[in-house]
């Protein structure tokens, strides 16, 4: 038989193809991309309410709702929609038929791409090529009608659209039902990073309403714990990263409050375990990611550290090479354990517990206070998620012996 040139790849091309999507880690990788939407938000459920009411009602024919919501890059503003809009839409199925649809305004930044986009999606295959703005809006309303449907448009990144076209379409979109026999056709919700009601008219400001407006947070080191432990649950493989790990992975995204810096050192430590061939995240696959994430600024601040705070610093790192967590009272143990080698005098405990808050302070450690079982007292812990323990110790070795020879 012919084989078309095929030829069997030599052995060293397997090896490496073989690391390709190995599944060693990662079970289902789609579940940690930025578009998958969970059926479960983690700590998302008062804001959830709160644009309830903004909707309040939905359910009966002549009724319609808006929204403007606003928050940070990576607060949840998409998926809170989306996640909205879903349950609303099957939560009213037996009353209504109610339709949604997502429009990035980045990518579609004319009034007459967002009204092409909305036509297609009611009506596939409908032309629109040379119809205007108000036109292709009648034909939206007049399928809205013949199919007793209700449409709600999800405008996220909005500020691309009012900032290259001004508020008209908004308006527009507001108006859609006015002079006609019947209300309730379009429901509207705007996304954005910036306060972007101050880039409407009087009005439309009217007629949206400065209370319906949903400010939204960065996610809290528990909420980002939440979101990890969630995702691990869908994406990875059973027993492939312990809780410690995840718990490194909340600490290293809290400066952020971005739940995408979650995902994104999840997907790295993942693929940096299978490339190793492993089948278990290790605490180096997450601090290697940070550390590529966040820009490596270690050395200018270590560099600039006291004598005694490298010392100790050392001390940190020795035991974190093998956990992921040191606890404030091991840190003293360990620095004095050092302090011997150097042969140096150790310093006082309240000298180290400023170093300590200085380390954090420069991002150089996390820190985190338990309560003791008697319920008296706390312990505090301290983990290095955005970097290296053993590399900053080989980089902290020559320092402190060139301070104590000057």
């Amino acid at each position: 038989m012919f084989n078309n040139g095929w030829r069997s790849p030599p052995k060293a091309m397997s090896a490496w193809l073989d690391r390709i999507g190995a599944g060693l880690v990662l079970q289902h990788p789609e579940m940690l991309g930025y578009d998958y939407l969970p059926s479960e938000l983690i700590g998302r459920d008062q804001q959830l309410i709160e644009l309830a009411s903004m909707f309040a009602g939905l359910e009966n024919p002549n009724s319609s709702g808006r929204a403007v919501i606003t928050g940070p890059v990576g607060s949840g503003k998409t998926a809170l929609s989306r996640r909205f809009v879903e349950d609303i839409s099957r939560h009213h199925g037996e009353k209504r038929n109610i339709r949604w649809l997502h429009i990035n305004c980045r990518n579609n930044p004319s009034p007459t791409q967002v009204m092409q986009r909305v036509i297609q999606y009611l009506s596939p295959g409908h032309p629109d090529r040379g119809l205007g703005v108000g036109e292709i809006l009648a034909s939206v309303r007049r399928l809205l009608k013949q199919s007793s449907s209700h449409i709600i448009i999800i405008l996220d990144e909005a500020d691309h659209l009012l900032r290259k076209s001004g508020d008209d379409l908004v308006y527009r979109l507001l108006r859609i039902d006015e002079d006609q026999d019947s209300t309730g056709s379009l429901s509207l919700i705007l996304i954005s990073q910036e306060q972007i009601l101050d880039l409407f008219e009087g009005a439309v400001i009217s007629r949206f309403g400065r209370s319906r407006h949903l400010r939204m947070q960065g996610y809290d080191e528990e909420g980002l714990f939440g979101i990890a432990k969630q995702r691990v649950s869908l994406a990875f493989t059973p027993s492939s990263i312990d809780e410690s790990i995840i718990l490194l992975i909340a600490e290293a995204a809290a400066a952020s409050g971005d739940a995408r810096v979650v995902i994104d050192l999840l997907d790295a430590a993942a693929k940096s375990a299978e490339l190793d061939g492993r089948s278990e995240v290790l605490s180096s696959d997450v601090q290697i990611s940070s550390m590529v994430k966040a820009g490596n600024h270690v050395e200018i601040i270590v560099d600039e550290l006291a004598t005694h705070a490298m010392i100790l610093l050392t001390a940190v790192c020795r035991r974190l090479k093998s956990r992921t967590e040191i606890t404030s009272g091991d840190v003293e143990t360990l620095y004095r354990v050092v302090c011997e080698e150097f042969e140096q005098a150790p310093r006082g405990h309240t000298t180290l517990w400023k170093y300590l808050k200085q380390f954090e302070e420069c991002d150089l450690l996390v820190a985190r206070i338990d309560r003791l079982n008697e319920g008296r007292g706390r312990t505090q812990h301290f983990s290095m998620p955005h970097m290296l323990p053993a590399d900053l110790e080989k980089h902290l070795q020559p320092l402190i012996k060139k301070r104590l020879r000057t």
